[in-house]
């Protein structure tokens, strides 16, 4: 991939949005975004996805670029102490959430989700319009998919505040996927003989 094109990766956070009013069912795609992260820290043993190809990262550095309200670092507090470790807890909480509520639906113990919420828990008061009918999507499924989608639009929803009132990629600092990265390759460094 040529350098040029990767100035051009936020298109892909946008279009993400947009296949989620097309069809909620694309919001799976949100899975390739946390899974490809580790597998490219696999093969290259270095943050290959934060480092250049994480669309976020894009998005926030094209629209936040002189935008930012002070253009200063996140706190220590937030982007090296305990707000690290609670996006990284939300997320991990997040995720335990989504799958037993998707287990429940599964087994017809509740109802599957309909909408896109904020942080999960706050439904947003309208409806995302579907505008391409794939069929019929088992309610587990239509369920994860908004699951996914809210978890997206939540942490897309956080970046840019924190990018607005820090510098631009502020969220980058916090983001879970970044932590579990220097985790993983801090436990690799250990772990050598």
């Amino acid at each position: 991939m040529r350098k040029g094109w990767k100035n051009y990766l936020y298109v892909l956070t946008t279009v993400f949005f947009a296949m989620g009013f097309i069809n909620i069912a694309f919001a799976w795609l949100g899975f390739v975004c946390m899974i490809t992260p580790f597998v490219l820290l696999a093969r290259d043993k270095r943050k290959t996805w934060c480092q250049g190809y994480c669309p976020r990262a894009s998005l926030f550095g094209v629209l936040l670029r002189s935008r930012s309200l002070t253009g200063k670092p996140a706190p220590a507090w937030l982007s090296k102490g305990k707000g690290k470790w609670f996006m990284l807890g939300y997320f991990i909480f997040n995720l335990f959430v989504i799958i037993i509520s998707t287990i429940m639906v599964s087994s017809g113990i509740r109802p599957p989700s309909d909408r896109v919420g904020f942080a999960n828990a706050i439904q947003l008061p309208w409806e995302i319009p579907q505008l391409l009918n794939l069929g019929p999507l088992p309610d587990w499924a239509s369920h994860l998919s908004f699951m996914m989608y809210s978890m997206m639009f939540t942490t897309t929803v956080l970046g840019l505040i924190f990018g607005w009132l820090f510098k631009p990629r502020t969220w980058c600092t916090v983001c879970p996927v970044n932590t579990m990265s220097d985790l993983l390759l801090r436990n690799k460094k250990e772990c050598s003989f």
